[in-house]
């Protein structure tokens, strides 16, 4: 019964609009400063207070080594808040500091809330289209991943779905690449890459691996249906649990003397592929 009371509840929530915030998140402005992050928070006191204040915190960075019990209450506290916590020498954390007082402790904070994968699924079914889904496996460049979010918001995409550890967070650099567009896509950030996409398959999502040596040249993949497009690391492209768990190899043919393209780009051309093959399907 009270699943059917949770269902009715979310029937009746009305479809977000397009360019705007479907999950009442709440934004950190741009940093005007441009170079410099302005939504880093140094300091025990201050990280200590931004995580009970329930900011969105993507990494926190802590000296290597210590034993101090204000910086395992950080750590821990960090941890249950669904932050990525990163042991830091402090000649790391001196090159970080734009105070100059860190006191063994950085966090960032996240320029936007993040959201979950059942949120991007009835994204979509509220749409009334089938979701198309981006996982960035390990994608470290914050310009990439801006480039990659402001190409599925302008596809009209559902979502993006990036791990923890070993990427990119959604910080100033994030925002200014992705010209705003992270303030009006969803992103989801996981633990573990392997086990989300095993939700999305579970959910009737068929995920599709993008890769420079792809079994099935993407105009002869079907992308109308339920799809999650997998798009690899700058350097080693995508790991080898992540490619496992992936229904289909896809390539991109390459006729030059370069053997890869750039992380975005690729997603950009699979993206435009599926709304090209889902134009003849249903009216954006």
């Amino acid at each position: 019964m009270q699943n059917k009371d949770k269902n009715d509840k979310r029937n009746k929530r009305p479809p977000p609009a397009r360019h705007q915030d479907p999950y009442g998140r709440r934004q950190v402005p741009e940093n005007p400063t441009g170079d410099r992050d302005e939504r880093q928070i140094e300091g025990r006191n201050a990280v200590i207070e931004a995580l009970r204040a329930g900011v969105t915190i993507d990494k926190v960075f802590i000296i290597k080594g210590e034993t101090d019990a204000a910086l395992r209450h950080i750590a821990s506290s960090a941890r249950a808040a669904g932050a990525a916590v990163v042991d830091a020498d402090r000649r790391k954390l001196d090159a970080m500091s734009l105070t100059h007082a860190h006191q063994g402790v950085i966090a960032s904070a996240a320029c936007t809330e993040y959201v979950t994968i059942e949120d991007i699924l009835e994204t979509a079914g509220q749409r009334g289209e089938p979701p198309l889904i981006i996982i960035c496996d390990e994608i470290s460049d914050p310009h990439n991943l801006g480039a990659v979010i402001r190409t599925c918001e302008a596809t009209g995409a559902h979502g993006v779905i990036v791990p923890k550890r070993r990427s990119a967070g959604l910080t100033a650099t994030v925002a200014k690449a992705s010209s705003g567009a992270v303030y009006h896509m969803a992103i989801a950030r996981v633990t573990n890459l392997a086990a989300a996409i095993g939700e999305l398959k579970n959910a009737g999502v068929w995920v599709y691996g993008a890769s420079a040596k792809g079994e099935t040249p993407l105009w002869k993949a079907d992308f109308k249906g339920p799809t999650a497009l997998v798009i690899g690391s700058e350097g080693s492209g995508i790991s080898r649990l992540v490619g496992e768990k992936c229904d289909f190899s896809v390539g991109i043919p390459m006729f030059g003397k370069i053997s890869s393209l750039n992380a975005s780009v690729s997603a950009a051309i699979l993206l435009y592929e599926a709304v090209r093959q889902r134009s003849t399907s249903y009216s954006k």
